[in-house]
């Protein structure tokens, strides 16, 4: 049985096959020849956390390869609370053909997915973020073309997509750099792992608290909320510390001239993002958000050996 938990769990072929699948339904979608693969399969969508990006592109990815997508709001399952997670894997098993999960704890998905007689994919969890993670390398291959020896740069805080970050550009040999103030740091066995990954693929790895010397050279600028969803508490904290990390014009010419920017989205524009760059002609934002929808057919039709 194949899950899809964490970029970490796939070999570098794998990530590679996956994101070649994307640019071929991509393309074919573009080309108005998308073909009916997941013809009678449901996906069910399982939310903890409520979204726009995730719950939209996956209801569309089923639909528009055939199939169809099953919502199941926080209220309906609360998972291991009303029944336990074990029990809920090996129940919507017998229904459904595929099961997607937001998650606060990813423990629950790893529990979810020891019982599931059907593929799982982490939607989000507090550890990584790894279909945001293929959408954004899709995204970097349409607009840089081969990623390897090319510089990916996140600044702001240690958390799940930059999880998922260091993990896909160091399996495929992109050299990655992350700056966070002290404190907010990726966690070491992440780290670690990455840096197995990266002795492996030849990628060069920096962790530093100078967003300047993290930027210089980058060929990719990334950035996300400087508290994510859960962390509403510290929000006023990290606002005092997370300024110098803040991607604006000036630190943007620290890149190089051909630099793109990237956020997972939802931003905060004016704290970790300005809306000068959000909008400005180096931006991505967007068709990374549309990438959600074909990186995600490419997850399912590969779980589900569709194509």
């Amino acid at each position: 049985m194949k899950h899809f938990l964490s970029l970490a769990e796939l070999s570098p072929e794998e990530l590679k096959s996956i994101l070649d699948l994307a640019v071929q339904i991509k393309d074919a979608w573009r080309a108005g020849n998308a073909a009916p693969v997941l013809k009678g399969k449901v996906m069910g969508m399982i939310f903890q956390k409520p979204s726009l990006r995730t719950r939209v592109s996956f209801d569309v990815a089923m639909l528009q390869l055939g199939g169809n997508a099953l919502y199941l709001s926080p209220n309906e399952i609360q998972l291991g609370k009303r029944e336990s997670v074990a029990d809920v894997a090996r129940v919507i098993s017998r229904y459904v053909d595929i099961v997607m999960a937001r998650v606060f704890s990813h423990h629950d998905l790893v529990e979810f997915a020891k019982y599931a007689a059907v593929p799982l994919i982490n939607g989000l969890s507090d550890y990584s973020h790894p279909c945001q993670g293929v959408a954004d390398f899709l995204t970097m291959v349409e607009h840089k073309g081969t990623l390897q020896g090319k510089k990916l740069v996140y600044l702001g805080d240690g958390n799940n997509v930059s999880t998922s970050l260091l993990f896909g550009a160091s399996l495929l040999g992109m050299d990655f750099a992350i700056a966070t103030p002290k404190g907010y740091e990726l966690n070491p066995a992440v780290w670690t792992l990455g840096e197995k990954f990266a002795a492996e693929s030849g990628a060069q790895l920096l962790a530093t608290y100078d967003p300047v010397e993290a930027v210089s050279g980058a060929d990719v600028l990334y950035t996300d909320a400087w508290a994510s969803m859960g962390q509403e508490e510290e929000a006023e904290k990290r606002r005092r510390v997370f300024p110098p990390y803040r991607i604006d014009e000036g630190l943007l010419a620290h890149a190089k001239e051909d630099a793109i920017v990237m956020h997972c989205l939802p931003a905060h524009r004016g704290e970790e993002i300005t809306d000068a760059v959000a909008d400005g002609p180096q931006s991505v934002l967007f068709d990374e958000a549309e990438n959600r929808l074909h990186a995600q057919k490419a997850i399912i039709v590969w779980l589900l050996d569709a194509m």
